[in-house]
């Protein structure tokens, strides 16, 4: 799917000639909000880093603009049931966190306004330097876009990246971390490996984990994909099997019950020094390198995702923040004010600093944030090139992610061979792609 950047000059020039900065002192948060002060904007936030750092600079947005943010605190795996039910009712969130494979439902439900509406709605909001461009496209695209149309701005956005133990690496005779796929399992694999100890693990626990952060990140780096340009599986094609094969040689040199791992077991064997590699979000650079909670801080350091015979495709990850539609108009400015402001080049290296991680280009510029947080030049990289539909994000993929779930982890017990259990997955898949009107003509084949 291609990126179409819809801040469209248009949009820029009815900002300019709303007065917004006619009278030479130019545009301010200030200004903007002074009509919907006083204003309540209802927002979920997940229980993590990037939207603790986000509350922590809430109050400067607050008095600057007199517009009230509720947050109202999830955990993840609730955000998503909490805002359907919320939408379906006409109830009071204003704003919309739209995770990566969420954002077809969202948009296809108009359940979340385009961006150029709003923007064309409320000209005198939009800020002269919101620069859309200065956003990753890879990321802006993924998160934030819909068949050809920008919805929401990326925040908390996540990269899978390879987080190594130096001294692990070193002690076996290897001055960096492996280039390829390849090369970890079969150089380091074996020098890693023994006395309790363990070249790799995969978090590949039988929910989203296994879907997204096992099988979905084996499959791509070999070519394979879930779907084929005509959205029929192609689970069984030679790339895609030559990457579900690839997991299972792997997992000599993985922990015993690998499958059962989450991101917490992954990261806290990491931690503890019984386990030389991972592939995990940047979001969990800060608990592996604060001796608060790693044995090995002083040993982390982080290299991009390995490549694999298609290249380097990382797992992607994170959300946009949309202006709700059912918001009425005072709501909906004032929500698109604090978008704008939470997602802005000017508060990008704070939000940083704070513990998020931020998807402007410009953030990053500076060598010594790189030098303060070792993830940046891995993340930066990885952002360079990449698959929107890591995951498919159509409507449909909460169903078809519990099938992806339930034969991925038989594959990887050996109950079934990876054949039988792709081809499962694809007959399976293609039936709720059927019923839900893609192969009739319905519903365009867009994820």
């Amino acid at each position: 799917m291609k990126l179409r950047t819809l801040l469209a000059s248009t949009a820029l020039a009815a900002t300019l000639a709303s007065g917004a900065l006619a009278d030479g002192h130019g545009w301010s948060l200030k200004d903007a909000a002074a009509p919907y002060a006083g204003t309540t904007v209802d927002v979920i936030f997940l229980l993590r880093p990037g939207y603790e750092a986000i509350e922590a600079m809430l109050p400067e947005f607050e008095n600057e603009t007199g517009i009230k943010v509720n947050i109202i605190k999830h955990p993840y795996e609730n955000a998503l049931g909490e805002q359907v039910r919320d939408f379906v009712a006409g109830g009071d969130l204003d704003v919309a966190l739209i995770d990566l494979v969420w954002i077809g439902n969202f948009a296809e439900n108009e359940w979340v306004l385009p961006l150029a509406d709003v923007q064309a709605k409320f000209p005198e909001t939009v800020d002269p330097d919101l620069d859309i461009d200065d956003f990753f496209p890879l990321v802006l695209n993924a998160f934030g876009g819909w068949n050809d149309t920008i919805y929401g701005l990326p925040v908390d956005n996540y990269s899978g990246l390879l987080f190594y133990n130096r001294c692990m690496l070193e002690e076996a005779g290897f001055d960096g971390p492996p280039e390829t796929w390849a090369d970890l399992k079969d150089v380091y694999g074996p020098a890693l490996t023994g006395d309790g100890k363990y070249a790799y693990a995969l978090q590949s626990k039988r929910n989203e984990t296994q879907s997204a952060d096992s099988f979905a990140r084996m499959i791509w780096p070999f070519g394979g994909s879930f779907l084929d340009e005509n959205f029929r599986s192609n689970l069984n094609s030679d790339e895609s099997q030559t990457g579900l094969q690839f997991r299972q040689d792997l997992m000599q040199y993985m922990p015993d019950g690998i499958v059962a791992y989450d991101h917490a077991e992954v990261v806290n064997g990491f931690a503890q020094g019984d386990i030389a590699m991972i592939t995990e979000w940047s979001a969990f650079y800060s608990s592996v390198v604060s001796p608060d909670t790693s044995a090995v801080a002083d040993c982390v350091e982080i290299a991009p995702e390995p490549m694999g015979p298609a290249g380097r495709k990382p797992a992607l990850g994170g959300f946009s923040m949309a202006v709700a539609s059912q918001a009425d108009d005072a709501e909906q400015a004032a929500a698109y004010l604090f978008i704008q402001w939470a997602t802005s080049k000017a508060n990008a290296v704070e939000y940083v600093e704070r513990g998020g991680v931020s998807a402007r280009q410009s953030a990053y510029e500076d060598p010594a944030l790189a030098e303060t947080f070792k993830y940046i030049p891995a993340l930066v990289e990885s952002w360079q090139d990449g698959v929107p539909e890591f995951r498919p994000r159509f409507a449909e993929w909460p169903e078809i992610t519990e099938i992806v779930q339930e034969w991925g982890t038989k594959m990887m017990l050996g109950e079934v061979t990876t054949e039988e259990g792709a081809q499962e997955i694809g007959t399976r898949m293609e039936a709720v792609l059927e019923a839900a009107g893609y192969y009739d003509g319905s519903k365009p084949l867009a994820q």
